[in-house]
């Protein structure tokens, strides 16, 4: 163990009361365990915070409802108390819920760059809401037909794969997104029985989802790919990208609402039955 680190029986019981009591801060929560005979100061329960990423009453309420999700966990009042309020402050802020995997994906148009003798490339980009699971594809040009064609490949097969549905998904309303009955890409949807939703005008961030999955990918991939080899073909810079992507889907913990630092496709498969049930109950 780490010389002043907090004992591992300690840091389970700080984890502990976030999840019973979010909404209760350091102080309180050291002087609840020192009642238990576990002796911690406000400041160690902050750090054992900050290395679980429990820092902020959202962040904790975010855990509480990541574990009524997949361990079905029996709620106290204090508990629904909290919950409520939390999804009361959300709705009133416009705040975008995704209720099982294949609810909702969000999807994205990224500019990655111009390669030498092939020109501009974009990449596609959808994220499922609720799982966190990626799926990315470049393109040399950003149309309808692309952005349908990567729901197409990729992502309506997976979700087929999986014996799910996708029901809708969100996007901005650029011009490959959004058009007359004739538009390619809301063709595509109509024929697969996907609702779309559109982000409010003059608010992209209400699609933040992809803009922070972007910011990742552009520090952890494409700074350090661009750096370490010269792409000649799409096809090249394409291989590159999936590898990451395995990394991204299944080898690496994410921080999601629902993933409770859960690699996104472990978080897909742990709730597949919860996506099945509320399926045949819609």
């Amino acid at each position: 163990m780490l010389k002043n680190r907090t004992a591992p029986a300690i840091e389970d019981a700080v984890d502990a009361m976030a999840i019973e009591q979010p909404t209760w801060g350091q102080v309180r929560v050291s002087e609840a365990l020192k009642r238990r005979g576990l002796a911690i100061s406000p400041a160690g329960v902050r750090c054992v915070w900050q290395r679980h990423d429990l820092t902020s009453i959202k962040h904790r309420l975010k855990a509480l409802e990541a574990k009524v999700a997949q361990d079905g966990i029996l709620l106290t009042e204090a508990q629904i108390t909290a919950l409520e309020k939390a999804k009361a402050d959300k709705e009133a802020h416009g705040e975008f819920e995704s209720e099982r995997p294949g609810y909702c994906g969000a999807q994205d148009t990224f500019y990655v760059g111009t390669l030498k003798g092939v020109g501009r490339v974009y990449q596609q980009t959808f994220i499922d809401t609720y799982a966190k699971v990626a799926f990315a594809k470049l393109y040399d040009r950003k149309t309808p037909i692309t952005a349908a064609e990567i729901l197409n490949d990729r992502v309506v097969p997976f979700y087929d794969e999986h014996d799910i549905r996708l029901s809708r998904v969100l996007t901005d309303r650029g011009t490959e997104f959004c058009g007359t009955q004739s538009h390619e890409y809301e063709l595509y949807l109509a024929v697969e029985d996907i609702d779309h939703s559109r982000t409010k005008t003059k608010s992209p961030q209400t699609n933040g989802i992809c803009e922070r999955f972007h910011r990742t990918l552009l520090d952890e991939f494409y700074r350090v790919a661009f750096r370490k080899k010269i792409y000649r073909t799409i096809e090249e810079l394409q291989a590159d990208l999936d590898s990451w992507l395995v990394d991204y889907n299944e080898r690496r913990p994410h921080q999601g609402r629902w993933c409770f630092g859960k690699t996104p496709m472990q978080t897909f498969l742990d709730t597949l039955s919860l996506a099945k049930e509320k399926l045949m109950v819609a």
